[in-house]
């Protein structure tokens, strides 16, 4: 098989993580790197031993011989820089949300597939291994008709008034903030699961800081713990730190989840629980491994991940056996395992999230905030 090659645009923490998990493919190069600026570029580019660096990414785009690339960019770019790309002939792997509206996730995917392109969005945490043994314990009957989905995504790292990144700002980030970055995944995941989609909403959002003070230099995501007090200057906050949703799933399902970039001790909880009419499952990200199985009538399980007791296609989402840990890093390498499979063979299946599903997860973000402004319950 060809070797590929690829492209990073965007050097945060997301450019760390798609670049290593990209390498333990085998078969695909990551042969460029771009930067807000030529300096950021190189020094991420070093650190990952690529010699191909640039301020600009459109240079990236002219070079022919890159296969796709993978936009990491602050939100309001990942559109342009996608369409960009598309333009020249590029596979795109974007980060989510896929953009700032429908509008834009719209014009991305009508380019994508005019030009025939493999196009994906980061919609990586379905590809835990138990998660996917859930899908298929629902589409085998096990959990019966789905009547409860509830659930939270909760994170601590914004939780004081010097805590800051990028997304803080709605110029760069868009309107909805924390629904956006990772009520997204609630979503998109729970949608995933059921085969339901989401049909109708009712969304509160809250602001508790409503300035905050942004570091005079750049930081990454996660960091600027250690800032000092002369180190700030202090902005205006227009996204929110909380948001809370009540949604009708399918026809009959209800549900309710929250998301807070604000909860103490909470470093990366995104927990669901579903629950039919034979059965239950709660999964938490933060102990990725283990399932919980709700019985009315028999003993509750806890299972742990071994990919020889999974059912079905569930078993090709791990890749190590029984007691060997698969997680965060682990969901990256699943998608891009199925999306370069594509970029390498165009008549191989789409086993991975497309735009299409960007362009419905932001169409479900611009009902989260229509709901909210009118502080009344909208269908979906």
């Amino acid at each position: 098989m060809r070797k590929l090659k690829t492209a990073i645009i965007g050097t945060g923490f997301m450019g760390k993580v798609h670049s290593e998990n990209v390498r333990r493919l085998g078969n695909v190069e990551v042969a460029a790197v771009a930067g807000s600026s030529g300096a950021r570029a190189k020094a991420f580019a070093d650190s990952i031993g690529v010699d191909n660096s640039t301020g600009d990414y459109r240079t990236i785009l002219e070079d022919k011989s890159i296969d796709a690339v993978h936009v990491l960019t602050p939100n309001a770019l990942h559109f342009p820089v996608t369409m960009a790309a598309l333009e020249a002939g590029k596979a795109v792997l974007c980060e989510k949300p896929l953009t700032l509206d429908a509008g834009e996730a719209r014009q991305m995917l009508d380019l994508a597939e005019k030009k025939g392109l493999a196009h994906c969005v980061q919609h990586n945490l379905r590809y835990y291994p138990v998660v996917q043994h859930i899908r298929q314990m629902i589409a085998a009957g096990e959990l019966g008709d789905i009547l409860i989905v509830q659930g939270t995504y909760s994170q601590d790292w914004l939780l004081y008034d010097t805590d800051y990144n990028w997304r803080v700002e709605k110029g760069p980030n868009g309107a909805l903030r924390a629904v956006g970055d990772i009520g997204s995944h609630w979503m998109d995941m729970i949608q995933h699961l059921t085969g339901l989609k989401i049909t109708a909403m009712c969304a509160e959002l809250a602001t508790f800081h409503k300035t905050r003070r942004k570091p005079k230099h750049s930081v990454e995501t996660f960091t600027g713990k250690t800032l000092r007090a002369e180190d700030y200057d202090e902005i205006p906050v227009e996204t929110e730190d909380f948001g809370m949703v009540l949604l009708h799933l399918g026809g009959r399902a209800r549900g309710a989840y929250t998301v807070s970039q604000m909860s103490a001790g909470n470093k990366n909880r995104f927990a669901f629980e579903i629950y039919g009419t034979r059965g239950g499952a709660q999964w938490n990200q933060e102990r990725p491994d283990e399932l919980w199985i709700g019985n009315r009538n028999s003993p509750n399980q806890v299972i742990v991940k071994d990919p020889s007791l999974l059912r079905g296609p569930a078993q090709g989402f791990a890749d190590l056996p029984g007691g060997h840990s698969e997680g965060y890093d682990d969901s990256h390498k699943q998608v891009f395992k199925r999306f370069y499979a594509k970029v390498a063979d165009p008549s191989a299946p789409v086993d991975y999230p497309t735009f299409a599903d960007g362009l419905w997860g932001m169409h479900l973000l611009g009902k989260v905030l229509e709901s909210a402004t009118k502080r009344a319950w909208v269908d979906c």
